[in-house]
């Protein structure tokens, strides 16, 4: 018999309410916790489909009590979910491995709640975070911590610290802006001059590297934290601008030739230019493409936009910070900006052997 999909994050909530929420109401007999599916997973994000059921897949959530009731009960709860709950739920095993060479458990992880937000951050957000620790933490992360649901918050904790996370400060946002709009200042005037010069495929390559900042650009814009790669065109085409952005974005991937992928790019920047402007963080800036100083390509000079960000960043220190944003806009590892932890990146970061 064919089982109907499921979305996983609708799935989880009916594990919770049905199974999970009464085993646990009775063990724990008036303990604070909360629990919610957040973290790794295309379902947090909803983007699962019927092809990542076959691997990983089941009925899942956290469980987070305080740091001294974790301490106290963790270990027993673990155990006695284990013995409680059931073989499946909906047709979907309750207990599968991950990776596929670990033991088979059950999903129902049990975290003290500040020592899972720090591991992600660096810090606890319960008054916001540093400006340090928004720009160490990768946007896919903030999806991570922000996306899913949650089903219980016994703690009165997990919801505000969500939503603390929802979005960047304002001058961090700025600061993020601006260092994205570099990124494109950087490379504008390649796409013809590696084509110029016999080298049709570092053109291409070029002209692929700008539709991906215009991507996560125009994500930045509408305050969606862009996620890491698999997922990024799927967030992009959700965007009220996607539908006159796609077709010159995907003709500058398509184009076989410096001058076509420019006649592409060239529009697609004005867009995306008038789509700043329509923000109203800055002085209208003026949209219209130019030729880059005396040679024949046509650029925005996406610097300007630079240029009038961060002439309104209010914080000193940050608009002191050099252009070049959150950690994955310098860094483009997916070890290094998709679910690895806080004190990962930063002893990386600080540099080999710290």
């Amino acid at each position: 018999m064919t089982r109907a999909f499921l979305p996983g994050l609708e799935l989880s909530g009916l594990f919770h309410d049905e199974v999970v929420a009464p085993i646990v109401a009775k063990a724990l007999a008036g303990v604070p916790y909360s629990t919610a599916l957040i973290g790794w997973g295309s379902d947090v994000q909803g983007f699962d489909t019927e092809r990542s059921t076959d691997h990983a897949w089941g009925p899942r959530l956290r469980l987070f009590l305080d740091h001294d009731d974790f301490l106290a009960r963790a270990d027993d709860l673990d155990a006695l979910l284990d013995r409680e709950l059931p073989a499946e739920f909906r047709g979907h095993p309750v207990r599968f491995a991950f990776p596929s060479d670990a033991p088979a458990r059950h999903w129902v992880h049990v975290e003290d709640l500040d020592e899972y937000f720090a591991g992600q951050l660096g810090e606890v957000p319960a008054d916001g975070l540093t400006t340090s620790a928004w720009l160490m933490t990768p946007t896919q992360v903030l999806r991570e911590l922000t996306g899913g649901a949650v089903f219980h918050d016994g703690l009165g904790l997990l919801e505000p610290y969500r939503e603390r996370l929802a979005w960047y400060p304002d001058d961090v946002w700025r600061h993020v802006l601006a260092a994205q709009w570099t990124r494109l200042s950087q490379e504008e005037p390649f796409v013809g001059r590696c084509g110029e010069v016999g080298d049709d495929l570092g053109s291409a390559v070029v002209a692929a590297r700008q539709v991906r900042d215009l991507m996560r650009l125009c994500l930045l814009m509408d305050r969606v934290y862009p996620p890491y790669g698999k997922w990024l065109g799927t967030a992009f085409a959700a965007l009220p601008c996607a539908a006159e952005l796609t077709p010159l974005l995907s003709g500058a991937l398509a184009a076989r030739s410096w001058p076509e992928r420019e006649r592409h790019l060239s529009p697609a920047y004005e867009v995306v230019a008038g789509l700043h402007n329509g923000l109203g963080l800055t002085e209208p800036v003026d949209v219209a493409v130019r030729y880059f100083h005396d040679r024949p390509f046509r650029v925005l000079d996406a610097h300007r936009f630079t240029d009038a960000l961060v002439a309104t960043i209010a914080d000193p220190a940050v608009r002191a910070l050099p252009p070049v944003g959150a950690v994955d806009q310098y860094v483009d590892s997916t070890d290094l900006t998709d679910r690895a932890f806080a004190d990962r990146r930063r002893r990386y970061l600080a540099g080999p052997g710290l």
